[in-house]
């Protein structure tokens, strides 16, 4: 309970991150970005004159979107690249044709996520949430360090949420075959977010590529339009004096994004705009070292190729 009131009044906060950092010449690239906190950061980093590449399911859906980004932040600069978190396949694709059209990137906000879906799996056999929120983007971050270490200083943002202070890595059923309750399995693939972040920063120390993590908070968005029907009206009334609209929830990601006070600050987890402090198994570096080993077995059973991406890092 005690852990429950602290981060309802951390939600409570809603602070704006209002430095003019200009980014012209760079490259970001944001994933989910045409829907929620990943279109309000897009918009930022536009104004701000960056290269924005929108990664998302269906880009002729997302026209819209686009011409929705462009227009706000009266930028042409911003480009549509498809890509699949829950396909291997879609994610290679992706990093290939982004190889293609761009040289260098300095800014990957891994924005995109799903929340507490009925058990389902990608296209590749990977229970839904971890799939997507958490190896998708373990694959799709690996596929482009190249391009972020040529391009350094560079950046890495992994979104992740308060929701994992709720749940512990499940070594035991990792792929949550033995049981399921999706909140706690939405929570791990939080958990791992964080992880991940803390052990890509310590293979990545030296190279002057960051990586931190964050919670954006309580937000309104479509992340949740897979809960129980009964239990929604109820969540939101309790919740509602503290929700964030999409464009205060994604003041963190920004920060992280374009401050230069944080520049050389990484393997760090940030709230409100402020460096935060995870939860126990978010610290742990043995955690994190072991979900590395996995995720990489994982997707190498995919994806014959995937030793030649770790040996990059």
């Amino acid at each position: 309970m005690s852990k429950l009131i602290k981060i309802i009044k951390n939600i409570k906060s809603k602070p704006i991150f209002k430095k003019d950092v200009l980014i012209t010449g760079k490259v970001a690239l944001i994933t989910g970005g045409n829907s929620g906190i990943g279109k309000e950061t897009a918009i930022d980093l536009a104004k701000r004159g960056g290269k924005i590449y929108i990664a998302c399911r269906d880009v002729i859906r997302s026209k819209d979107d686009l011409d929705e980004i462009k227009e706000r932040s009266k930028s042409v600069n911003v480009k549509l690249i498809q890509l699949d978190l829950a396909s291997i396949r879609s994610i290679r694709h992706c990093s290939k044709e982004f190889h293609e059209r761009e040289r260098q990137l300095n800014i990957l906000v891994n924005n995109a996520g799903i929340m507490a879906c009925p058990k389902s799996y990608t296209e590749n056999g990977f229970e839904m949430q971890m799939g997507v929120n958490h190896l998708g983007h373990f694959l799709l971050t690996n596929l482009l360090l190249d391009l972020l270490k040529a391009s350094a200083p560079s950046r890495i943002v992994v979104v992740s949420s308060s929701a994992h202070k709720f749940s512990d890595m499940n070594r035991d059923d990792f792929m949550s075959d033995k049981s399921y309750n999706k909140l706690k399995v939405y929570g791990q693939s939080k958990l791992a977010n964080n992880l991940f972040a803390l052990e890509l920063a310590r293979r990545l120390e030296g190279s002057n590529v960051t990586v931190n993590s964050c919670h954006p908070g309580l937000v309104h968005s479509k992340l949740g339009r897979h809960m129980n029907a009964w239990y929604k009206p109820l969540y939101r009334l309790i919740f509602k004096p503290f929700y964030k609209t999409a464009y205060e929830g994604a003041q963190t990601q920004i920060r992280l994004a374009v401050d230069p006070e944080l520049k050389a600050v990484t393997g760090k987890y940030f709230v409100d705009c402020e460096e935060a402090v995870p939860s126990s198994a978010a610290q742990s570096y043995e955690t994190a070292a072991w979900l590395w080993t996995k995720s990489t077995q994982m997707i190498y059973e995919k994806f014959k190729d995937f030793d030649k991406l770790d040996k990059r890092s």
